[in-house]
Formats: structure tokens, C-alpha cells, sequence
């Protein structure tokens, strides 16, 4: 897979692809990940990529032509199976989504900053808007880095245990059930029994009932 991250600030990225599983990923081959400064596709002097919105109203807006300049030299590159914009008002990122993504060749990333970008850049290149939450952060690149992880954990063989990521949270509608290791009792805490029993039936009847305790309690919305 590669990811091609548009962004003003492509620095603010650059530490999460550089440790842990991400890191592993890229030097297994099974990952790409290109930062791009959308500045260098800038035509002004002083290298300008916002300007003043039509129809006034406060912030600054991301222009199209270096942005339009950026992608379609790109795409000139290789094809991409999605073109995702990074913004508050996009469709809300889940695991059924990030599974989905993890199974494309090339995917570009655009980070928006100030108060979004062009709408014309909408229309012409973007073909999937996500949102990692209801809430608004300074730029799109944390954003970025979010999406990246959840979609590159899932390649085969980025995590030693492949059905690792088949287990977490939300993949069949439940958050995942309480977990115990060692040792198996601590400050009067004892891990339940069932867990030490050996029984592979019970454990797993155990653990389905937990998870769908516990997101009748906390998530009943994912519920299927």
C-alpha cells in the first residue's frame, strides 16, 4: 500500500510513521508513506496557498490551483483507488471503514487547514471526506496520522499476530471484553476463574457475554 499525505505542515507527521508498528510496516515493504508540501506547487513569491474567502466572512481558505497542481501530478504517477479529504464534516471514521481502505493499492491523503479548502477541489479530485470526530483541530495532519494507523495495522503482516486486529473492538459490533495476564492475583484482585479453567468454550461464551455487556453499557448505538 501507499499513502500520499498533502499537507502545509508535513513535519507535524513525520514521528509516528518513524516508531512501532508503522515504522515496522515500512521496512517490510508492505508500506508507503510520501509527505507532500502542498507549498511547493504554490505560484506566488511567497510561496501562498490561502487567500481571503468570497463573500468575506473571518479565516482564510486553502486555493485550489496548487492544490489541483499537487493532485493531478499525482495521479499522473499512478492510479488512486480513493482520494480522501481530512475535515470535520466528513463521514466519521469507523473500523468498517478502515478495514475497506486497507484493502486498496494507493490512496491519497489531503490535509485541510484554516477554514478548509476550495470547494472546487471537492468537485474535481475528492472522492471519499472523513472525520476522525465531532470536534475541529488546527489542521487535518493529526487527522492524517489517525487514519494511516488504523488502515496500515490491518495489512497482512504488519502485527505478529495476524488475527490480532480480527479481535479488536468494533469489528463485530462489540468493544472488546475485559483482559487479565499475569499475575493472576494482585492487591486482592483475582482474574476470573473461567479465564484459568482451560475450557475454550466457556472462555469464549465468557468473553462474548463481557463484550456484550459492556457495550450495552458504554456503546449500545454500534449495536447491530
Amino acid at each position: 500500500m501507499r499513502i500520499d499525505i498533502i499537507s502545509v505542515l508535513p513535519e507535524l507527521m513525520e514521528s509516528p510513521f518513524q516508531a512501532s508498528i508503522l515504522k515496522r510496516a515500512m521496512q517490510k515493504g508492505l508500506a508507503e508513506v510520501h509527505f507532500h508540501q502542498l507549498r511547493d506547487w504554490s505560484t506566488g513569491k511567497h510561496r501562498q496557498i490561502d487567500d481571503e474567502p468570497y463573500g468575506g466572512g473571518a479565516g482564510m481558505v486553502m486555493m485550489i490551483e496548487p492544490i489541483d497542481k499537487c493532485i493531478s501530478e499525482l495521479k499522473t504517477q499512478r492510479n488512486y483507488d480513493e482520494i480522501i479529504y481530512l475535515t470535520p464534516d466528513g463521514e466519521t471514521l469507523t473500523q468498517k471503514i478502515a478495514n475497506m481502505l486497507s484493502i486498496k493499492n494507493n490512496l491519497i491523503f489531503l490535509c485541510g487547514h484554516y477554514k478548509g479548502i476550495d470547494q472546487r477541489v471537492r468537485d474535481l479530485h475528492i472522492t471519499k471526506e472523513i472525520s476522525i470526530g465531532d470536534y475541529v483541530l488546527t489542521g487535518g495532519e493529526l487527522a492524517a496520522c489517525v487514519l494511516a494507523d488504523a488502515v496500515i495495522r490491518l495489512l497482512p503482516g504488519v502485527l505478529n499476530d495476524e488475527q490480532s486486529a480480527l479481535t479488536d473492538s468494533f469489528q463485530d459490533n462489540l468493544l472488546s471484553p475485559p483482559i487479565y495476564t499475569r499475575p493472576s492475583e494482585y492487591k486482592g484482585l483475582k482474574v476470573p476463574d473461567i479465564l484459568l479453567s482451560g475450557n475454550s468454550k466457556k472462555i469464549e461464551d465468557w468473553q462474548h457475554e463481557e463484550a456484550l455487556r459492556i457495550t450495552i453499557e458504554r456503546r449500545p448505538d454500534i449495536l447491530d
